[in-house]
């Protein structure tokens, strides 16, 4: 119990520190080998739960944030979200849903010619990233999305986003879809695509550097 509490008190130090969520193989990285990291996130969220901040799994990952229905109090103090516009929600979206993606595939599915602005945009924001390039002629840029997308929209992964029964009732689907009709899988494995290297998690306070002079 004196391991796991310890393990515990490791984790949360490192989340409190983290730029982002971390997952447990981040965790691992920087904790002694053999750590029950499983055992001591658990351990966590029981003593954090009911409490201002909680403990939650957001992208794949872990992080602190504030309990929902506290959510009011920050209101009058955080910034306004800049307003996407339709063009750049539709592009989204597709991304979303179709990912790997390339702006060939964007402009084929929406019918329009892909905006240089929008992509940028939707990159600014951190909602979006180059995945990698597609194996045919020209090598074209493939698009995904990022773990800051899944935490604007409060998902834990991509299987989260709304199916077809979820959007037909929000309105968002037409009833009369043809009957061959399927929603994309942005899980579904790409084997025509060669993935970037992903980037290494940031953190606030990097104290555990190896290379730190103090």
């Amino acid at each position: 119990m004196t391991d796991l509490r310890e393990t515990a008190r490791e984790i949360e130090a490192l989340l409190f520190a983290a730029a982002g969520p971390l997952t447990e193989g981040d965790l691992a990285r920087r904790l002694p080998e053999g750590a029950d990291i499983a055992g001591a996130l658990a351990d966590l969220a029981g003593r954090y739960e009911g409490r201002g901040v909680v403990l939650a799994q957001v992208a794949g990952g872990w992080r602190f944030q504030t309990a929902q229905d506290l959510a009011w109090l920050m209101t009058e103090e955080r910034d306004e979200p800049r307003r996407l516009s339709r063009a750049a929600q539709e592009t989204l979206a597709i991304i979303a849903y179709h990912q790997p993606v390339t702006r060939a595939e964007i402009e084929a599915v929406r019918g329009v010619q892909a905006s240089r602005g929008t992509l940028d945009v939707l990159l600014e924001l951190g909602l979006v990233r180059m995945r990698g390039r597609r194996r045919t002629p020209g090598r074209p840029v493939t698009f995904g999305t990022t773990d800051a997308f899944l935490e604007h929209y409060g998902l834990a992964g991509l299987a989260d986003l709304p199916g077809m029964a979820e959007m037909k009732a929000a309105g968002l689907l037409a009833l009369d879809l043809p009957p061959d009709f399927a929603a994309p899988n942005p899980d579904a494995p790409a084997p025509d695509e060669d993935p970037l290297e992903p980037d290494a998690p940031e953190f606030h306070v990097d104290f555990l550097a190896e290379d730190d002079p103090r």
